[in-house]
């Protein structure tokens, strides 16, 4: 109410990560830097200010970066990484952050293809293995239909579909989004 951050904020905001188009990612700092970062909600103030910690702390960002992918980077500069790594070092950063659902905001929008689809598999990984609850915003129709389960359409701000992603066919697509839509997705596809 007087606009500070209590305690039981931050632990609601602990468990919610964040991954987002573009990355928000600390460019001077190194991967391991920015993935460290995820700790921050569970240590005190004096030590995430200093960078000071906990042994078993750095060891979950190497596992982190690790699992996604780009332990390999860890030394190096965000801002010198490609967006997919970046992308990748943002999961491992939600990872350190212990959260129990990520929020995605147009996770692959600036990714290759190659990039985009390791980005999705990760987020699917979380979600199936790990048992993390994941949303994800997406304007590739393909993407949707591939790598969720369930998908909820929007047409002018209002929901046009949710249900199950393997409802989405041809012919709903073009109901949802007009006939122009089959052209363009198929293009895309080729």
């Amino acid at each position: 109410k007087d606009g500070r951050v209590t305690g039981q904020v931050r632990k609601a905001r602990q468990k919610l990560g964040m991954i987002f188009q573009q990355f928000n990612l600390v460019g001077r700092l190194s991967l391991f830097s920015n993935v460290m970062l995820g700790a921050l909600g569970r240590v005190p103030g004096w030590r995430g200010f200093f960078g000071i910690w906990e042994p078993q702390d750095k060891a979950q960002a190497m596992a982190a970066l690790h699992r996604v992918g780009v332990s390999d980077y860890a030394a190096q500069r965000a801002n010198t990484l490609s967006g997919g790594q970046q992308q990748r070092g943002a999961i491992a950063r939600a990872i350190v952050q212990g959260a129990k659902a990520i929020l995605a905001d147009e996770p692959v929008a600036s990714l290759d293809p190659v990039s985009a689809r390791k980005v999705m598999e990760l987020l699917v990984e979380l979600n199936q293995r790990d048992g993390m609850g994941v949303i994800v915003t997406l304007h590739q129709v393909d993407y949707a239909i591939r790598y969720c389960e369930r998908v909820i359409a929007l047409q002018k701000g209002k929901v046009v579909y949710d249900g199950p992603s393997t409802g989405l066919d041809t012919a709903r697509l073009i109901e949802i989004y007009g006939p122009e839509f089959e052209d363009a997705f198929w293009e895309a596809k080729v």
